[in-house]
């Protein structure tokens, strides 16, 4: 699994980071309960408090306020609750609970998810809370399989907010700002079997996008920026389709999305079918897959502009190459969440992975948001942006909407952060 950043002891600790090391939170203590009515304790003493999941965030979404003296709280000593309904096909999960966890539990009772993250290292609840995303042109976001969502609030009561509830499409990509996330209830489907494919060198010129990204159930394209090509395309078909990409050949050898990094920790490839949970992530549930020396950042826009932004970036790849590992394209579909990047739209993703050095990354992520202006680009939630806060909330409709539920599930302000009332203009 991902390094955990959350130290075992405490409540006081000399530092508490982001699993890329790059964030060390302002929190003055920790808080690891061990069951309802400890955290419930917890939330009650404290007057400004987040919640920390899979530390797998790369700017300040989960950080407390340093002058608010805010108390961070992890979930992860929390019993993983993992309740599979294989009559009505939904699983109710516990707020600190992977997706590995959940994957391998919904397998064993013969249900899938219908896609899932490049990592199944990171937590359900952080990662929907996010946006997080799969690939392919018919998936959406991971919180749009979410049907309830049970909060703990700040007065300590609990509030579930399900699909067709007022608000519940402002209350799953929350960012943490209306309460303790404590379960999620998500729709599941019969288990399925994916075959894998890797293909090298895809040229930019001719490129037909809507062709090469619909061909197959999952598709990710990657390129270092060393010329106009993506180097590697990784097709991800479900069973028993074919697959059928005649625009690259397939690589010869095992291949990791990171050029020079060994591929062992890579989900298997060469066609050979597997369970979905073993194939649609990148990497394989058992290992971690970096030592997390990087940065991420990562920006969706509408799917209709995803040649000329593919051009627009093209033309400035000699100031990409230097700083990025790899730079994945991905695309999504529209989805109901408020908050989601996707919302309201089917989408392209460009994803970067940038050398872990903030210094020399953040003037070329300023260059990346200026190439991709014109095509209203949304930045992940969870990842490196400079993007101006009113730029963001202005690309979101229901940006007020949100803000009125979390002013009624949380009047006080005890979930939101600086990060949630720059980016969407609450009232401190």
């Amino acid at each position: 699994m991902l390094g955990d950043p959350i130290p075992k002891k405490g409540p006081a600790v000399a530092a508490i980071t982001n699993w890329a090391r790059n964030i060390t939170f302002s929190a003055d203590r920790l808080h690891r309960p061990a069951g309802l009515d400890a955290l419930r304790a917890v939330v009650a003493e404290s007057g400004h408090i987040r919640v920390l999941g899979s530390g797998h965030s790369f700017n300040r979404i989960a950080d407390v306020d340093a002058e608010r003296g805010g108390a961070l709280v992890s979930l992860v000593d929390l019993p993983h609750r993992i309740d599979v309904d294989t009559a009505a096909r939904t699983v109710r999960v516990g707020g600190g609970v992977r997706y590995a966890e959940l994957a391998a539990e919904l397998h064993a009772h013969g249900l899938a998810l219908p896609n899932m993250a490049s990592l199944p290292h990171i937590s359900v609840a952080g990662s929907v809370a996010t946006g997080t995303h799969g690939s392919g042109n018919g998936n959406r976001s991971l919180a749009e399989s979410v049907r309830a969502v049970e909060l703990l609030t700040g007065d300590g009561e609990l509030v579930t907010l399900a699909r067709g509830d007022a608000g519940f499409e402002g209350a799953v990509v929350s960012l943490g700002a209306l309460g303790v996330v404590l379960s999620l209830t998500l729709d599941a489907e019969p288990s399925f079997d994916v075959a894998q494919h890797v293909f090298r060198e895809l040229p930019f010129e001719g490129l037909d996008f809507d062709a090469v990204s619909s061909a197959a159930y999952s598709v990710s394209l990657f390129t270092g920026w060393g010329g106009p090509r993506f180097d590697q395309v990784w097709v991800k078909q479900r069973v028993p389709e074919p697959v059928r990409f005649p625009w690259a050949e397939p690589a010869e050898e095992a291949r990791h999305p990171v050029p020079g990094m060994d591929a062992v920790h890579c989900t298997e490839q060469f066609g050979a079918p597997g369970p979905w949970h073993e194939r649609l992530p990148h990497f394989r549930a058992g290992f971690t897959p970096s030592s997390g020396d990087e940065l991420q950042s990562e920006y969706l826009l509408p799917r209709e502009h995803a040649v000329a932004a593919l051009a627009a970036l093209d033309a400035v790849r000699d100031r990409l190459a230097p700083v990025v590992q790899v730079c994945e394209v991905r695309t999504v579909a529209a989805d109901t969440q408020w908050l989601s990047p996707a919302y309201g739209r089917d989408t392209v993703a460009f994803h970067f992975t940038w050398v872990a050095d903030t210094a020399r990354v953040l003037p070329v992520v300023s260059l990346v948001e200026d190439r991709l202006r014109e095509f209203a680009p949304r930045p992940h939630w969870g990842k490196v942006f400079t993007t101006p806060p009113a730029r963001i909330a202005e690309r979101y409709p229901h940006a007020a909407d949100f803000v009125a539920l979390a002013e009624r599930l949380d009047p006080e302000g005890k979930f939101s952060n600086a990060f949630v009332r720059e980016t969407l203009a609450r009232g401190a």
